[in-house]
């Protein structure tokens, strides 16, 4: 039987191939979770950090470098955070990049600043950007990021190994350059939206209207999060507290805390016997309410800092959402998870 012309091109159209949505390959579960938000159900996200790695000193599988080369799209902090994705993204080729910390509109924060905060309570807002600290360009190919980086850590983080087994003396005395940790000032999700949907529109136009509606109802959630934490935490605004490293500045800032004590540096590495006698003398003098170990790291050093101290244990925080499985929603999950172990702590008699 023929069938008519008509019919033929109608079956044509509905039987014409439909153009998968770009392949995206992500650093932290944050950042997976944004993405994963923007894409809805066009395309799955893969997160290249396993649950319970370091972003810092992880080491790359096999099936990571896979994935970096087959991927359409790399979207991460960039290199001041994982410097062993930085030297991998030097070898994608193709791929784009969109390095979250060089997107026009988010704040940051230089590790210099937590010393000048522990003078000063934290009762200001974070919402404004800083440009001067973003660059033009975050989502150029790689032939673009020829540039220097100066987001980076002043000292070395190009290690592979982990620095729980090192003991980096003076490195205590070193710790400049911009804070990494930015995802957790949830002012600087609505920017990266933006840019998210924008970078995945340039690659896939059918489905821009798509990107735009996804990106905008995620920031409207985000926003009434914010809301509702900040509700949550201001009684606690004086109260001082500890934490494993120095990863939690964007958070205390924009909840108006104040600065945690943090007995690592914020590369994570093993502090001196200077720095453990440090912080518990800062211990002593503030009256800490609370000290919380961090998801997947040693809790002894948390220990050893409050031990004859009347500072409460709390629980494990992590900073990365390294108890988190990838996907949408996690990115506030890993916010309120933050604030229920903060609150927790420091609200209990």
């Amino acid at each position: 039987m023929r069938i008519p012309a008509s019919a033929a091109a109608v079956l044509a159209l509905t039987t014409a191939p439909v153009l998968a949505a770009p392949q995206v390959v992500t650093d932290l579960v944050p950042t997976g979770a944004l993405v994963q938000e923007v894409m809805g159900d066009l395309g799955e996200v893969r997160v290249l950090l396993p649950q319970g790695a370091s972003a810092h000193h992880y080491q790359m599988r096999p099936s990571d470098a896979q994935a970096l080369q087959s991927a359409d799209l790399v979207v991460w902090m960039g290199p001041a955070l994982t410097p062993w994705l930085a030297r991998a993204s030097d070898t994608l080729g193709g791929s784009e990049q969109l390095r979250l910390l060089e997107v026009d509109g988010i704040t940051l924060r230089g590790y210099a600043d937590a010393a000048a905060d522990d003078h000063e309570a934290h009762g200001h807002d974070d919402g404004h950007g800083h440009d001067d600290h973003a660059h033009d360009d975050a989502h150029a190919h790689h032939d673009d990021h020829d540039h220097d980086h100066d987001h980076a850590h002043d000292h070395d983080h190009d290690h592979d190994h982990d620095h729980g087994d090192h003991d980096h003396g003076d490195h205590d005395h070193a710790h400049t350059g911009t804070d990494p940790h930015a995802w957790l000032s949830p002012a600087n999700a609505g920017p990266w939206l933006e840019a998210i949907a924008a970078t995945l529109s340039e690659q896939d136009p059918d489905n821009a209207a798509t990107y735009r509606a996804n990106a905008d109802a995620a920031a409207a959630r985000i926003a009434a999060l914010d809301t509702q934490l900040r509700d949550r935490l201001a009684p606690h605004a004086d109260d001082r507290f500890v934490v494993f490293h120095d990863a939690y500045g964007y958070f205390t800032t924009h909840f108006g805390l104040q600065p945690a004590m943090a007995v690592s540096l914020g590369d994570a590495s093993t502090p001196s016997a200077a720095r453990i006698d440090q912080i518990r003398t800062q211990i002593s003098q503030t009256g800490a309410r609370c000290a919380f170990p961090e998801y997947a790291h040693d809790d002894s050093l948390i220990a050893t800092v409050i031990e004859g101290t009347g500072t409460r244990l709390g629980g494990e925080l992590s900073p990365e959402g390294g108890m988190l499985a990838p996907g949408a929603g996690q990115y506030d999950a890993l916010l309120t998870g933050l604030a229920d172990t903060i609150v927790a702590c420091l609200s209990a008699e």
